[in-house]
């Protein structure tokens, strides 16, 4: 897991990362944004999904965990857009 970001990743994170436009339906990787204090679970870390809703700065994302599909709120800054057809 990751514990500490490289030494040319600390600092602010760059405006594209915060500006990313992402939009419902998009396929996005759920990535822990360390820079942040907000609490990201470690369960959660890598695993890639779709989004089906936003809700002011977060997004709703949907996981398949196994064989059961799962929802979760996270923030923005946590998302990585992924180049994937639907």
């Amino acid at each position: 897991m990751l514990k500490r970001k490289s030494m040319r990743q600390k600092g602010k994170n760059p405006l594209s990362h915060i500006l990313q436009e992402i939009k419902i339906g998009d396929y996005v990787a759920l990535k822990a944004e360390l820079s942040r204090q907000v609490p990201f679970p470690k369960r959660m870390q890598g695993k890639t999904g779709i989004i089906t809703a936003k809700r002011g700065e977060a997004c709703i994302v949907k996981v398949n965990d196994g064989n059961k599909e799962k929802t979760y709120i996270v923030p923005a800054i946590h998302l990585k857009k992924l180049k994937m057809s639907k």
